[in-house]
């Protein structure tokens, strides 16, 4: 018995040293001196450094700083000791954009940074990116041409994944053709009814879907999407071997030829997901939603703008939009495929133009909108969502959370979430 109760102690003890791991003693902060993290064109942004050590300012600290326009720093300074822990940085910009701080700092053989990227009148920022007068002919022709075949939906039950409310299932369906297929996970609730429908579709990557069983319990029928024409209920292991292999870098494919293009099977495929939810008999042929994060949130640009069904999109960090603007050095968003490129290929920037979320936002004309990003993101670029955002004509909301980046806050998901659950009862 003490043997069995000295184990139990252990595995307690165990598991509470894992809940005590939690952030780290030592913070660097970067602050601006605006609350809402905006300025005017001109305005000169003031910029408080601080290193702590156990919530109390480290003296003599070294620590290394970039600043400059985003994506575009122009100040590097190595080797700087802040006596007092403490650094006060200044800057402007004369154009609309984003002026980025980054701090580094290397202690007792550890990394640490901090970012803080501050907007000059990102409300009055315009795309760079050019649309080609064959755009809406070049998506009408591909849709076209896939919706001459059958969806053919195969839908297995998952009892597994099954709750008391929600019944879930692995389905697929045709995409461009015969032989070509999307996969995803579709939620149902039990209850017979006629209900709203919400499509996810993913950020960028491989992986295994579990569906939005949350969502659907509230009432709704969901549709969580993969974009790789392979089964999305396998072992994690499979999906990592394929980015590393087959689908390794598969969002560069083929940028030059817009018709062989890697994206162009994914946004139709998109449009093809809201074409199964309509085939639905659950549907209540009213209420349609899509909503995704990074490359998701292009997905969601472009399949508002291509499908008149859908009523509402949530585009979280928008990724893949304004590409051009780095052909004027001004940040671009992911892939940035034209960053630091001197002699960008002039067929891979007339390709391009078929697949920036810019051109497909300044389409959607009557599903309300929700967007979010944060101004710390260095994946996405806040100059190329905020630029995106003020290109769609549609009804729009901007929620912002300056200090995320690549990622999110708890608050900014819950808001996400209502926003949601609310456009499904319209």
């Amino acid at each position: 018995m003490r043997k069995i109760v000295s184990l139990l102690w252990l595995v307690m003890l165990a598991a509470q040293m894992q809940a005590q791991i939690r952030g780290n003693n030592i913070v660097i902060t970067v602050e601006p001196d605006h609350a809402d993290w905006n300025y005017r064109v001109g305005e000169t942004a003031t910029f408080t450094v601080e290193v702590r050590r156990s919530g109390t300012l480290l003296p003599n600290v070294v620590v290394s700083y970039e600043a400059g326009p985003d994506m575009y720093p122009d100040v590097k300074k190595d080797n700087v000791t802040l006596k007092d822990g403490t650094l006060s940085l200044k800057g402007k910009l004369s154009k609309p954009g984003f002026y980025r701080v980054k701090v580094r700092a290397r202690i007792e053989g550890k990394d640490y940074d901090a970012t803080c990227n501050v907007g000059y009148d990102p409300d009055k920022l315009q795309p760079y990116t050019q649309c080609p007068a064959d755009f809406d002919a070049f998506w009408k022709k591909a849709l076209s041409e896939a919706r001459q075949y059958d969806l053919d939906p195969q839908i297995q039950l998952m009892p597994e994944r099954c709750t008391k409310d929600v019944d879930v299932y692995h389905v697929s369906f045709v995409n461009q053709r015969p032989g070509n297929r999307i996969y995803g996970i579709l939620c149902k609730p039990k209850k017979a009814g006629s209900y709203p429908a919400l499509l996810r579709v993913p950020g960028a990557g491989v992986r295994q879907y579990f569906g939005d069983v949350y969502t659907a319990s509230q009432g709704a029928i969901t549709l969580e999407i993969g974009i790789h024409g392979i089964p999305v209920n396998l072992d994690q292991s499979t999906y990592d071997r394929m980015l590393d292999g087959c689908l390794n870098g598969y969002w560069e494919v083929n940028l030059d030829e817009p018709e062989k293009n890697f994206y162009r099977r994914v946004v139709v495929g998109a449009v093809r997901s809201v074409d199964f939810i309509a085939s639905l008999p659950e549907w209540n042929g009213k209420t349609v939603g899509v909503t995704g994060s990074s490359q998701g949130g292009f997905l969601s640009l472009a399949t508002a703008a291509l499908d008149s069904r859908i009523t509402f999109y949530a585009p979280v960090h928008d990724a893949m939009c304004d590409y051009e603007a780095a052909l004027h050095k001004s940040a671009c968003g992911w892939p940035h495929y034209f960053y630091n490129v001197e002699k960008p290929d002039t067929k891979k920037v007339e390709g391009a133009r078929y697949y920036d979320g810019v051109n497909f936002a300044k389409r959607i004309k009557n599903a309300k909108g929700w967007f979010s990003f944060g101004y710390n993101d260095d994946v996405v670029p806040p100059g190329s969502s905020y630029a995106t955002y003020n290109a769609v004509p549609g009804p729009k909301q901007l929620s912002l959370y300056q200090q995320t980046g690549h990622f999110w806050y708890q608050e900014q998901w819950d808001e996400w979430e209502q926003f949601l659950l609310e456009r499904l009862k319209d």
